[in-house]
């Protein structure tokens, strides 16, 4: 179980600062991966919360390995997140405020394979042509536009 799981058990569906991290991953072709959520159904980039003595980069790592059977090689900073706009509600009830960061990495190995737990499907998108049912919200629209800024400049 962990960490944040505990802190439910004690806690139960109340508010409480989550730090993570998310990562978009970006191939040779300049396409993000996304995956559709299971408990939700949106498509969203991987990442999730951090494990007690974790750092952001190795939670990025976990995840995005956890999530995408993919390694991350260098990891670039993307932005960090946090504030009121970082608000979600699970849907399951549970309540959290974000608090973390946003790595860009062009620089992965591996096997592609979905956490089916938590991830219906993933593939590459283009950042011009992204699917419909993204994960709503202004952070997350914040999020995407930068990407969409930083591979559009290239």
């Amino acid at each position: 179980m962990g960490y944040i799981m505990e802190l439910r058990r004690e806690l139960g569906s109340r508010p409480i600062i989550m730090a993570g991290t998310g990562v978009i991953l970006v191939n040779g072709k300049n396409e993000i991966l996304l995956g559709r959520r299971t408990d939700n159904g949106f498509w969203d980039y991987p990442g999730g919360s951090m494990e007690l003595g974790e750092s952001f980069e190795d939670c990025a790592r976990r995840e995005v390995l956890e999530e995408t059977g993919l390694t991350c090689g260098k990891l670039e900073f993307l932005m960090d997140v946090s504030g009121q706009e970082s608000f979600y509600r699970y849907p399951n009830g549970d309540q959290v405020y974000i608090a973390g960061i946003v790595y860009l990495c062009r620089d992965f190995t591996g096997q592609m394979k979905v956490q089916e737990e938590e991830v219906a499907e993933q593939r590459f998108f283009p950042i011009d042509r992204l699917p419909e049912n993204l994960v709503p919200g202004s952070l997350k629209k914040r999020i995407f536009d930068k990407v969409r800024e930083i591979l559009l400049e290239k």
